[in-house]
């Protein structure tokens, strides 16, 4: 007789695992079920995604750290040399430690699992082909699809992850190419794309809208075009690719605007196709058991992260909402605790997004476009990193902060920051809108000084008129 669980998770990634931990802690018997070949927990986000990118991010970073800004601070180095094979094995060094952990805390938190493809057949049974082939069913009160999601392919363009990748591909390369180009200019390809040209690549980034980062506030994402394109980047906005030749030594590349015009050719080394990511619910047997989807592939939920299958839940990538590892985690936790019959909650309105390039960008909560779309009066506050002390002791004064306000009742209604540390920063402006805090609030909590954070509570007084350091 098959093991009785309170809780089948489907997919181990941030929300998977995490989900798995929190039931666990509240006393409900879980299994989760991955089918990642290579038989590792995390996801998408641990092994070729989040994390392997920001080792790469963070050693590329010290490369030209080193080649540009060294001397000014009179380090003489003799010259820097890139032993690419040893930077790869330090970011799978990154992955494997983590993943491993995931392990670790599976069996603290007694929590089975099992590597295979899971397939709902019926009401709280999941049958898993495993990787070794075998056939295994599991039965429990709960299903949580947490199966994450994956690249949209580029129509007519074949990824070899050779010399046409996804983003798994393009942190693996085996030498730096002389020139890579990348179709589509958000999150992800801006950050590959700059590991790449540290590294000494010539990259072109091809956006079929006429701005990078969509989503983003407009006066952040000016600012990031220009610091970017300062630093090597050459931006082809408005422009489509139509295809890719890959029969001769280089790659040719096809391209037209976006609104209709003349075509033209470029040559690359490497393609990096980013043109975004869609659920991955291929295999899971939903249609069967009646999961109801949207038009845009992904599971329908209620507030409380069920589908309209008793017992059947969904979170992360598979349901409406940004598609962030930390949003899935938090919405592991809300729908462990909903399962346990307690009050799991996320705040939709306060999820922080990162883009891990340098200088980094940081955002939380509407953009100036959305509040006014929404008909809100407000305010702003801006301060720039170049006129922070710590910032301008570091030489690191490329980009500002930027609050926006309620008028009247000066609730916090975004904040958006490009600068250093940045994704770290937000979380201070995160967990004030949290607590719905007024500008005022930031304006007058004490900050230590000399920090990145005081452009943070400058940008705060600043709503109000009354920034003292610029």
């Amino acid at each position: 007789m098959a093991e009785q669980y309170d809780v089948i998770i489907i997919g181990a990634g941030p929300g998977g695992y995490n989900c798995a931990i929190r039931a666990a802690q509240l006393g409900l018997k879980a299994v989760v079920v991955e089918k990642r070949g290579t038989k590792t927990l995390g996801g998408t986000c641990l092994n070729v995604g989040c994390i392997p990118s920001k080792a790469l991010l963070h050693a590329t970073e010290l490369v030209e750290e080193a080649e540009v800004n060294f001397a000014k601070m009179g380090i003489k180095t003799g010259g820097v040399e890139v032993d690419l094979p040893t930077m790869l094995g330090f970011k799978d060094k990154a992955v494997d430690g983590l993943t491993k952990g995931i392990e670790f805390l599976f069996k603290k938190n007694k929590i089975d699992h099992v590597f295979g493809a899971g397939k709902i057949v019926a009401q709280g049974k999941v049958e898993v082909l495993t990787l070794d082939g075998d056939t295994q069913t599991l039965e429990g009160k709960n299903i949580v699809i947490a199966t994450g999601s994956e690249i949209i392919p580029l129509p007519g363009v074949e990824i070899d992850e050779t010399r046409v990748v996804s983003s798994t591909g393009a942190l693996a390369l085996a030498s730096v190419p002389k020139k890579m180009i990348v179709v589509g200019g958000g999150y992800i390809g801006l950050e590959l794309g700059s590991v790449w040209r540290r590294l000494g690549a010539e990259v072109t980034v091809v956006e079929f809208l006429d701005r990078i980062t969509p989503g983003l506030d407009g006066e952040i994402t000016k600012q990031f075009h220009r610091i970017l394109g300062k630093q090597g980047l050459t931006f082809k906005l408005g422009t489509k690719v139509t295809g890719v030749d890959s029969s001769g030594e280089t790659l040719k590349v096809s391209i037209e605007p976006a609104s209709g015009g003349d075509a033209e050719t470029l040559e690359a080394d490497v393609v990096l196709v980013s043109i975004g990511r869609k659920p991955h619910t291929d295999g899971l047997g939903l249609d069967a058991v009646g999961v109801a989807m949207d038009d845009k592939g992904r599971v329908i939920t209620d507030s409380q992260w069920r589908t309209n299958v008793p017992s059947i839940w969904a979170i992360g990538d598979v349901i409406d909402g940004p598609m962030l590892a930390h949003k899935a985690e938090d919405e592991g936790v809300g729908c462990a605790e909903r399962i346990a019959g307690q009050p799991g909650h996320v705040n939709y309105d306060v999820i922080p997004a990162v883009v891990y390039t340098y200088p980094e960008v940081a955002t939380v909560g509407m953009t100036e476009e959305q509040v006014k779309t929404a008909g809100l009066k407000y305010k702003v506050g801006k301060f720039p990193f170049a006129a922070n002390s710590r910032a301008k002791t570091n030489d690191t004064t490329e980009g500002l902060v930027k609050i926006l306000a309620e008028e009247g009742t000066d609730r916090v209604l975004g904040v958006h920051i490009i600068g250093p540390n940045a994704g770290e920063m937000i979380a201070e402006c995160a967990l004030a809108m949290e607590f719905g805090a007024s500008s005022e609030d930031i304006a007058r909590t004490c900050h230590p000084h000399p920090t990145l954070t005081e452009a943070v509570r400058q940008a705060a007084m600043n709503v109000e008129g009354w920034a003292m350091q610029m």
